[in-house]
């Protein structure tokens, strides 16, 4: 009886019409879900392709206290982090600074106690047992070059996320003369060093600068960072190294120098490269040293706020004084405009480094309006050939005249003529 039933609704089902839209449907269904997965995997790729460029934003970590267990931040030399629901900060999102762990260092960057602080707690409470032992180079005459301390006040650490930052800030334009910019800024030691009263910095910074024949854009830039550079609680100099005589430009070489110069005063352990006429719009961008090399002008208001290429490297940049001296510092041939920064980029990768970026609408900056330098019309032979004077092209080949050190209210002024290009 089954099988007859069977058979009959077989006849009765081979005489009815199928319909062509249900033929449609199905392969639109079809077409849909192959570009959705096509979609996906192209977002997915993209991600990891761009994971090495950009920064993890969240930082968290599982820490044990007590009798409990409880999910605590512990600062990290990366991205942005948001308190633990027991800590004594606000709940909104701010940027962290860029070490928890202070090693006992002393002038050559030698660590001598490697014993590391599990928590946040723990580097607070430990703070006052850091000792800065400080010995001066042997190349240093003290009588012509005056050295700075280490100033150990026996304070707590300054906490990991300053508490006074704001956010996007106003940039000034105006340019007072350096006796008004004098007196807007008591707290500057000489030299344009400066290190917080409330609490023991984290990070010693050198600001470095290459400059020549710039007067008004070097006082608008000082008006603008040495706000900033406070509210981030860091220990910091400044640093103008200015270039001699009337020959090209070098820009790389005088960053150099102020590598050298910084560290015969002072024991610095990160370094900004600055350009002049760039100015932060965005104090969460901090001026400190992550674990990779920090391309720090993402988004500059006349690129309209977009990343020219990945690689890119020009503008501001960080970099720590280990990583600095591996890559041989800049490349000391490119004279007059341009190349440089990109040869770096080279260096910071083929000594396996990837460069870091915070988010662009955190690492904002504006540019003053400037005359352009002419051309390096050498740059991209030397960019072809770089690879192979890593070695010997830069720190290890830097030969210059110091003609003057003058330790000012505002900045340390650095005076020096370069060899004349061949």
């Amino acid at each position: 009886m089954r099988c007859r039933c069977l058979s009959a609704w077989s006849r009765i089902t081979q005489h009815v019409p199928r319909q062509p839209c249900l033929h449609i449907h199905s392969h639109l269904c079809k077409v849909v879900i192959v570009l959705a997965v096509l979609i996906a995997l192209q977002f997915l790729l993209t991600t990891i392709f761009e994971a090495r460029q950009i920064e993890p934003l969240f930082t968290v970590n599982f820490t044990y206290s007590g009798r409990r267990s409880r999910w605590g931040l512990i600062s990290h030399s990366r991205g942005l982090l948001s308190p633990s629901h027991n800590s004594s900060f606000n709940g909104s999102m701010r940027v962290s600074v860029e070490r928890t762990l202070s090693p006992v260092e002393n002038i050559s960057g030698e660590t001598k106690n490697l014993s590391f602080l599990h928590t946040h707690e723990n580097a607070v409470r430990n703070a006052s047992s850091l000792v800065l032992n400080i010995s001066l180079p042997s190349d240093l005459n003290p009588t012509t070059s005056p050295s700075l301390t280490v100033p150990f006040t026996g304070k707590s650490l300054c906490p990991p996320i300053p508490p006074n930052l704001n956010g996007p800030i106003k940039v000034l334009k105006d340019s007072p003369s350096l006796e008004e910019l004098e007196k807007m800024f008591p707290l500057l030691e000489p030299g344009g060093h400066y290190h917080p009263e409330e609490c023991q910095a984290r990070d010693r910074v050198a600001i470095i600068v290459p400059y020549r024949d710039r007067a008004e854009h070097l006082s608008t830039f000082l008006l603008n960072l040495h706000p900033l550079l406070q509210r981030q609680q860091l220990d910091y100099g400044m640093f103008v190294i200015e270039q001699g005589g009337d020959g090209p430009f070098n820009r790389a070489m005088l960053m150099n120098v102020g590598f050298v110069e910084a560290l015969k005063l002072y024991s610095y352990d990160c370094f900004i490269f600055h350009d002049v006429d760039l100015l932060p719009e965005d104090d969460r961008n901090l001026y400190t040293c992550p674990e990779q090399p920090r391309h720090m002008s993402v988004a500059v208001d006349v690129l309209k706020y977009k990343l020219p290429y990945q690689a890119i490297f020009g503008g501001v940049s960080a970099m720590t004084k280990t990583q600095f001296q591996k890559v041989n510092g800049f490349s000391n041939l490119f004279w007059g405009w341009g190349g440089e920064d990109d040869d770096m980029s080279n260096r910071v990768r083929h000594h396996g480094y990837h460069i870091s970026r915070y988010p662009a609408n955190i690492a904002r900056y504006k540019m003053l309006a400037h005359r352009k330098q002419h051309a390096n019309p050498k740059r991209y032979e030397f960019l072809n050939t770089g690879r192979k004077r890593f070695k010997t092209d830069g720190l290890s080949n830097l030969q210059y005249d110091r003609k003057e050190l003058n330790l000012g209210k505002l900045y340390t002024r650095v005076l020096v003529e370069l060899a004349t290009p061949s």
